[in-house]
């Protein structure tokens, strides 16, 4: 399998929802993009209603008639939810398991008791890196939060010293690596190999972490010089636990559905022949569902076992993971339904042919799509799905490579300058203890940074491969 499996689902291609021109559509598009912008700007309206509500104005504003439209949006909906919504269920199990276990704070402790001085920024951004493939930014930024306090105050480090390294590490994490949403919602929506899509985006996130990390940090330091807020150190997960599971069995887990995806994509490029039994396997076992079923199964006795949870606590930790991830589902979804919209009316061809009018390469296009979004809207998420349903299209004739390269350069352009409308910004502003100006000269220029050089990263692996 090179795809998701929701492909496996998709309906015959569907007819055209509306035979308007160029003109009409690209107005529909504006119009409804402004919608749901005004929706969650203005007037603050949940992204999930904005998006169902800015998808059905789409189609009336291209003059497609309203049953086909509402058709349009819940196919995608469901699509991008028998799709991506198992995997994001998974992944908010495995990073319940790392947080509540105390297998994050063992990943941390172990790795700051070998570094310090000036490795100090480099082990912060490592930590980030690793802790941030399983868990959502907010949840990374929450189990993070603390230590980057306790070092700062500790060793006599600038906060922002310390500070912007984990926040980068983790939003880079977000941003490119599934099986965070954007990234795997957009590799459904392109029809990308998560496989290579993997590979790829942590090639491009290394150098992107090291540069808006711990070499931005130097600068942040000198430009906002704050003292550690002390009001903002929470509790720590795992001081109340009697024991926390080992460093290597906590490393192990986190890793395992990315190795195995990986190994899926490497025996995919190797073999190259679909009947070749050791293929079918690592089809199988590097598989998304079944990558992320192994890690939260073994995760459960090398996690949360090893802690002591009883099989009661492992039950209720499950339970509580999945609650706050509902309304991540739900924009999930009707961000696949604005995409399944998009495509319908014909935007998606609208796109193909401008872009090949106007000479744009494709991977300039998707970026810089998802870039007015996110300023627009405030959301990275909002941005990838929006994105990534107007410039699918133009991977149809990409090779496996470019696709991913496309899937890329779409969550890149998702993280360009967080500003004053996104969750994210008012989070690091409070539990850093900044203002609104200080936030947008770290913070703000951080996303930035993250952005521009993931894109131009993104760009020159696509004339090396």
């Amino acid at each position: 399998m090179t795809r998701l499996s929701v492909e496996m689902l998709a309906a015959d291609p569907v007819e055209p929802i509306t035979s308007a021109g160029h003109a009409q559509l690209g107005i529909a598009v504006l119009a409804g993009i402004a919608v749901i912008v005004l929706l969650i700007t203005k007037f603050k309206v949940h992204a999930f209603l904005a998006l169902t509500i800015g998808s059905l104005a789409l189609g009336a504003f291209a003059g497609a008639p309203l049953d086909k439209a509402i058709t349009s949006f819940t196919a995608g909906l469901g699509s991008t939810v028998a799709g991506v919504g198992v995997l994001i269920a998974l992944g908010a199990i495995l990073g319940k398991l790392l947080a509540d276990s105390g297998g994050a704070d063992q990943i941390v402790d172990t790795i700051l008791a070998r570094a310090g001085g000036r490795a100090m920024p480099w082990a912060i951004v490592l930590i980030a890196s690793v802790i941030g493939l399983p868990l959502f930014f907010e949840v990374g930024i929450v189990l993070l939060i603390p230590v980057v306090l306790m070092v700062a105050k500790r060793g006599n480090y600038s906060l922002m010293r310390i500070g912007i390294p984990a926040l980068a590490g983790l939003s880079v994490m977000h941003g490119l690596i599934p099986p965070h949403p954007g990234p795997l919602v957009a590799i459904d929506a392109v029809g990308a190999n998560l496989g290579v899509t993997l590979a790829l985006g942590v090639l491009v996130a290394i150098p992107t972490v090291i540069i808006a990390g711990p070499v931005f940090s130097k600068f942040a330091a000198r430009w906002v010089d704050i003292p550690v807020p002390e009001k903002m150190v929470p509790q720590r997960p795992s001081e109340d636990l009697a024991k926390r599971p080992g460093f290597g069995a906590t490393i192990a887990t986190v890793l395992l559905p990315v190795v195995l995806m990986l190994a899926k994509a490497l025996v995919d490029i190797v073999v190259d022949d679909p009947e070749n039994s050791v293929q079918r396997v690592f089809d199988v076992i590097g598989s998304p569902l079944i990558a992320l079923l192994a890690a939260v199964i073994v995760g459960m006795f090398t996690l949360g076992r090893a802690a002591g949870f009883s099989k009661g606590r492992l039950s209720t930790t499950v339970e509580k993971s999945l609650a706050p991830i509902a309304g991540i589902l739900l924009i999930v979804g009707a961000g696949g339904g604005f995409k399944q919209t998009l495509i319908d009316s014909g935007v998606g061809q609208m796109v193909l042919d401008i872009s090949e009018d106007w000479s744009i390469p494709a991977l300039v296009l998707a970026w810089l799509i998802a870039v007015v979004i996110r300023l627009a809207t405030g959301s990275a998420t909002v941005a990838t799905v929006s994105a990534a349903g107007l410039v699918a299209p133009l991977a149809a004739d990409m090779s496996t490579a470019h696709a991913a390269l496309l899937v890329l350069a779409i969550g890149a352009g998702s993280l360009f300058f967080s500003h004053v409308n996104d969750a994210g910004f008012w989070l690091v502003k409070e539990y850093f203890g900044m203002n609104v100006g200080q936030t947008l000269k770290t913070w703000s220029v951080m996303e930035t940074i993250i952005s521009v050089v993931a894109g131009a990263l993104v760009l020159l692996l696509s004339l090396v491969i």
